[in-house]
């Protein structure tokens, strides 16, 4: 059976495939995006655009240019990130690089004049689109964040619903207008933690370090952490608590990502092997058991006590098995919560702008469509 790489034409080469983008707020939508890019070559290149172009272009991005270009450099399928990318994706930024073509969602990205930033590699045919990520935007996050909503934690019967309450100005909820702005529920499935799961078991030989927590809104907090306790061992296993558990020692509207986004979250980090679903919130001696823990690690942020006062690493602790870790980054998705706060009416102008532009070049494609039916 022929693979990928041969059904598009490329087979006996290298093929090397070019993404670029903000990755602003990068979550499971990015780099599930960048996974189909990559299945379509053997090397994948990212292009990341600096702060200057995206304030200019689509307003001001939560995260500095040096954060973004660390996070992707994070993903898994991610070969190799190039700073400072052109806003417009341009024949010699493909060549340069040594790029066969160029991949991206099939959404559309829009300059500050409403030009299409794909343009160019369309019209020379270097130009591959992938499924969007229903369910999940930058946007959307934004919005869950500055309205305080629950939504994305419903329990029950309405774990799984697709409509959302919200606020259709940050586009966050079933009623925002634009095609591609407008955000669904995430609906899990097991194809999908399939996909982004590498599925090696550890050797019996490799030293196995265990870490938990909520891992909310996937950070370079979060990232520079896992990297620091990869370094104590060959296979890292991340324990995820359940979104009511996390809620209890969080309180607010946290979780802002439910356990479902969290989970493809962290899996697509290159230095996790595997993650527990629903972790129990006190690291016990089953647990360390069955996975074979050697070391079980915490970073520098508050360790919240159990239920009873109880700590939660006081077994690994009894057991010689537990370390402290300071990986250097002290941010914490309270902190991103932060900035979006402190910037709340640049991002409601941003989302604005982006979703008023959108509709504009939607309905103008729909004026072509039904004019080439017509002819």
């Amino acid at each position: 059976m022929a693979t990928v790489q041969e059904q598009n034409g490329f087979s006996g080469k290298e093929v090397r495939v070019w993404c670029d983008g903000c990755y602003d707020m990068v979550h499971f939508g990015h780099a599930n995006s960048l996974r189909q890019a990559k299945a379509l070559g053997h090397k994948l290149i990212v292009g990341i655009h600096n702060d200057e172009d995206i304030t200019k272009n689509k307003g001001p991005p939560v995260f500095t240019q040096e954060e973004r270009y660390k996070m992707v450099r994070g993903i898994k399928w991610v070969d190799e990130v190039v700073e400072d990318a052109p806003y417009v994706t341009t024949l010699e930024t493909l060549d340069k690089n040594g790029c066969d073509f160029c991949v991206h969602g099939d959404d559309i990205t829009l300059t500050a004049d409403g030009v299409d930033t794909y343009h160019l590699v369309k019209t020379a045919q270097r130009y591959k689109e992938v499924s969007r990520t229903a369910g999940v935007s930058t946007t959307d996050l934004v919005g869950r964040m500055l309205l305080l909503t629950k939504n994305h934690l419903q329990q029950g019967d309405k774990e799984y619903e697709v409509g959302k309450d919200g606020s259709s100005q940050l586009g966050q909820d079933h009623t925002a207008r634009s095609p591609w702005t407008g955000c669904s529920q995430f609906l899990p499935t097991t194809q999908k933690i399939i996909q982004f799961s590498d599925g090696k078991p550890p050797k019996p030989t490799d030293k196995i370090v265990y870490v938990a927590g909520a891992f909310d809104l996937f950070h370079v907090g979060h990232l520079d952490f896992l990297e620091k306790a990869k370094s104590h061992g060959d296979y890292l296993i991340v324990g995820l608590h359940t979104d009511p558990v996390v809620n209890q020692y969080k309180g607010g509207n946290y979780p802002i990502m439910n356990l479902h986004e969290r989970v493809l979250s962290v899996l697509a980090c290159k230095y996790v092997n595997e993650v527990v679903i629903g972790a129990p919130y006190s690291v016990t001696a089953d647990l360390m058991e069955h996975f074979n823990v050697s070391l079980v690690c915490h970073g520098q942020t508050h360790i919240a006590c159990d239920v009873g006062n109880i700590d939660p690493y006081a077994i690994p602790k009894q057991m010689g098995k537990f370390q402290l870790l300071d990986s250097g980054n002290s941010i914490t998705t309270e902190d991103i919560v932060d900035r979006i706060i402190r910037h709340r009416i640049e991002f409601e102008q941003r989302n604005t702008k982006k979703e008023k532009k959108e509709i504009e070049v939607y309905e103008a494609m729909q004026k072509v469509k039904l004019a080439q039916k017509s002819g």
